[in-house]
Formats: C-alpha cells, sequence, structure tokens
C-alpha cells in the first residue's frame, strides 16, 4: 500500500503518499483518520486554499506537538506562491501554536519550481507544481512527482546484452545510457480539467471527477467524468484515480464508473464516503 486517500466534494481532501511521506491536501479530519502515520509525513502540498483542502492543518500541528509521537520531525508546507487564504491561516496557526517542539516552515512555490526530496529513499525525486484553472480568485496548482531515471541511448537498445556489456566495460555506462524524467505521480487538484501534456505518461494520476454528469455542472471550476476520460485516452497513463467526487452520487457512483473503460488504463475512484487505499 503506497497511497491513502480521502475526498468528499466540499467537506474534505486530502491524500498520503507514503513512500516519499508526503501529504497532498490538508482537508478536515486527516488527523484523525491516519491517526500514528500523521507522524511520518515529512512534507505538506496544498493545491490551493479552500476550507476543504486546508481545514486539517491545524489538527496534524496540534497532534504533532501534543500527543506522545515523535514530536522532534520538522514539517514543511508548500503552497502557490500569492494566494492570500493560506498566507493568513498560515499566519494564524502560528500564533496560535506559538510554542512548538518541531520546525514549521511554510513555504511558497511557483509555477514550474522543484521541490527535491531530499530525506527521499531514492534521491532523484522531486515535487513539481503546475499552474491549473479553478476559480478567478483562487491561486491553483497541481503536482507531478517526478523521478530522474537512466535508460540506454537509442542507438544502443537494439544490441545483444553480450555487446552491451562489452561497451559498458569499455566505455563506461554514462557513454551508452541518458537520463530521462518520469511522472510517477500526477495530482490534479481542484480544477476544470488538466492540459493533455500534464497528464502524458504519468503512472499514477489523481485526477479530481466532481460531476459525473457535465449537465450538473452550473460553473466552470470543476471536472466532470466524461472529459476526464477523454482527456486520458492515448494519454498513456497507467493508472486513473478519479476524486474530489460530490456526494449527490453516492448511490450511483459505482455503477456509473464501472461502464468507463481506456485501453490500457486501470480506473479507479475515492469514494466520497470512504477511505481508499492503493
Amino acid at each position: 500500500m503506497n497511497i491513502i486517500a480521502f475526498s468528499k466534494a466540499l467537506y474534505s481532501t486530502w491524500i498520503y503518499y507514503s513512500p516519499e511521506r508526503i501529504l497532498f491536501d490538508a482537508g478536515e479530519g486527516v488527523a484523525t483518520m491516519l491517526t500514528n502515520k500523521i507522524y511520518a509525513v515529512r512534507h505538506v502540498f496544498l493545491t490551493h486554499g479552500h476550507v476543504d483542502h486546508i481545514a486539517g492543518l491545524w489538527s496534524i500541528i496540534n497532534t504533532r506537538n501534543n500527543a506522545m509521537g515523535d514530536r522532534e520531525k520538522p514539517l514543511t508546507v508548500y503552497y502557490p506562491s500569492g494566494n492570500k487564504g493560506i498566507e493568513l491561516y498560515a499566519d494564524f496557526l502560528r500564533k496560535a501554536n506559538s510554542e512548538l517542539r518541531f520546525k514549521l516552515d511554510f513555504v511558497p512555490l511557483k509555477d514550474g519550481e522543484k521541490v527535491f526530496l531530499r530525506n527521499s529513499t531514492t534521491t532523484n525525486r522531486y515535487i513539481k507544481p503546475f499552474s491549473v484553472v479553478h476559480t478567478y480568485s483562487e491561486t491553483a496548482f497541481g503536482y507531478h512527482l517526478i523521478e530522474v531515471r537512466r535508460r540506454l541511448k537509442e542507438e544502443y537498445r537494439n544490441l545483444p546484452k553480450e555487446e552491451i556489456t562489452r561497451l559498458v566495460k569499455s566505455y563506461g555506462s554514462e557513454s551508452v545510457t541518458e537520463t530521462y524524467e518520469k511522472k510517477i505521480l500526477t495530482i490534479s487538484g481542484d480544477t476544470i480539467l488538466l492540459k493533455k501534456e500534464d497528464v502524458t505518461d504519468t503512472e499514477i494520476l489523481f485526477h479530481e471527477c466532481t460531476f459525473l454528469k457535465k449537465e450538473d455542472r452550473k460553473f466552470n471550476n470543476h471536472a466532470s467524468l466524461d472529459e476526464v476520460i477523454e482527456l486520458v485516452k492515448d494519454a498513456n497513463v497507467q493508472t486513473l484515480i478519479l476524486y474530489h467526487i460530490s456526494s449527490r452520487y453516492i448511490r450511483s457512483i459505482e455503477k456509473v464508473i464501472r461502464k468507463m473503460q481506456i485501453p490500457g488504463t486501470k480506473i479507479l475512484y475515492v469514494h466520497p464516503e470512504r477511505v481508499f487505499e492503493f
């Protein structure tokens, strides 16, 4: 199990990626549902400042500061630069928790700014934020988790294994391989729809899907199921996880999503009333 998540549109959304101890968003109830795992979180990446995505920060900070778990581990909260709602909330949290026993930092990020995961088990991974369209007054991000990998250069890929071994021994692995970047995980945050280039070739895509029926949407600030499915077609996404689904679809969600198919892509969803594990 690498991912634990909960998402109910309007109420609470959070996604915990355990290999890198990252929490994407921090909706209400996150500390209660993660229990002792909350002490493992090293980084929090906020997509935007709406209350259902940030309200749980106070509980996280209070729990880590007062419970019997490890109170020495620092916590860094990253957010879209210029998001006034998050900045005001961060100021309040600092004042309300003036006697913290651990280091707490709030770090604004620019679109495309890389955050290298220094404490990662694999030091070649980083988070890259990208701008998304949500509401006109809200600065909002999605996030990529990217891993820098190595592969054979194209001109060597069809050679026999013995020949490749000989080349490596003679000239070194650097001469026959090249680096490339692989999107391990993509988080959409709240948005009308991601761009094709943002979802292409990602291994796991969390895309918000507030509306199972496009006609239920009154404003262009959230995605619908048909739009997301069309976006992911031919995008080489291994696993699509739909989240931020409105509770109005609780009775029909399984039946509706079961009908959706994308060749080569596994489709899962975060039920609005259940903790999701993957």
